[in-house]
């Protein structure tokens, strides 16, 4: 065991999907209000701890399936880098941190609990129902803006949480797709729930939620302030969708949405001219 097992074992990388928290901060044109900011960005660290808390508690429960998995089997407990032991201590250690460092902010708490909660159920069960697995999912994005909202005291835009809904089940059903296209044949005996979904029925859902997530984006930036200005940003937003099923279709990337928002180039380009966009539009109120 070693430090950099430890580190692996809660998966930094899973950690860009936290950004949501800074969503109400954003899109509300507070970003440059440094107090909002730091509370914003102690919202982030303790999402990092919660959702790293989850990771540890789900490899534990999967342990024997990863060891069966031609990618998983990697994982510092799958692989037997850290015991279970071990994992189980640096859970405890990350949940103590979260409730201590978040004890000053009873609603921020509960939604973390709320997301500590709905994850453990999901490694136990929720994960195993068709549909609702991926919609478990998709409430962990939701939860995820929520506290941002709800530790700045920011609402957010109800079109914006829509997008939240319908971008996570985009990422979701993508995931369940490259899972089932990853392991083929024996998908079933790594993950049970691959038995209830095919490519074909996968494809069927992505074709709703896709152009629903184009429209819905579309109709916040119509329903914004700066509508006219916030409009020219859709097309960033229809590349980030078409080239992420490229990257699907072609690379069988979407088992890790990490990897794509991380080191495929175009589409790291196109999201920062993305941000770029809004925030040029927000702050300078274009």
């Amino acid at each position: 065991m070693n430090l950099k097992s430890l580190i692996s074992l809660m998966r930094p990388k899973q950690w860009i999907k936290n950004s949501f928290v800074f969503a109400a901060l954003i899109f509300s044109g507070s970003f440059i209000k440094i107090d909002l900011l730091l509370i914003t960005l102690k919202t982030f660290i303790l999402f990092c701890l919660i959702s790293s808390t989850v990771y540890i508690i789900n490899d534990l429960v999967d342990i024997e399936k990863d060891r069966l998995h031609p990618q998983k089997k990697y994982r510092p407990l799958a692989s037997g880098e850290i015991s279970k032991m071990t994992a189980i201590l640096l859970a405890i250690i990350l949940l103590v941190s979260v409730i201590w460092l978040s004890y000053d902010n009873l609603s921020l708490l509960s939604i973390l609990m709320g997301y500590l909660v709905l994850n453990i159920f999901y490694s136990f069960k929720l994960k195993n129902v068709v549909i609702i697995d991926v919609m478990s999912i998709t409430l962990g994005f939701v939860l995820r803006v929520e506290a941002g909202s709800v530790s700045t005291k920011i609402p957010i835009s109800p079109w914006l949480l829509l997008c939240t809904i319908l971008l996570s089940l985009f990422l979701a059903l993508n995931k369940r797709k490259s899972e089932i296209i990853t392991l083929k044949n024996g998908s079933s005996s790594h993950r049970k729930i691959l038995e209830e979904y095919s490519i074909e029925l996968i494809d069927n859902m992505l074709t709703i939620v896709t152009p629903s997530i184009l429209i819905a984006y579309c109709l916040y930036t119509f329903n914004s302030v700066q509508r006219q200005s916030m409009m020219f940003t859709i097309p960033f937003v229809l590349y980030g969708i078409f080239r992420y099923q490229y990257l699907m279709i072609t690379k069988n990337l979407g088992g890790k949405p990490e990897d794509v928002f991380t080191k495929d180039i175009p589409f790291l380009i196109n999201i920062l001219l993305w941000i770029i966009s809004v925030l040029t539009i927000i702050y300078f109120k274009l």
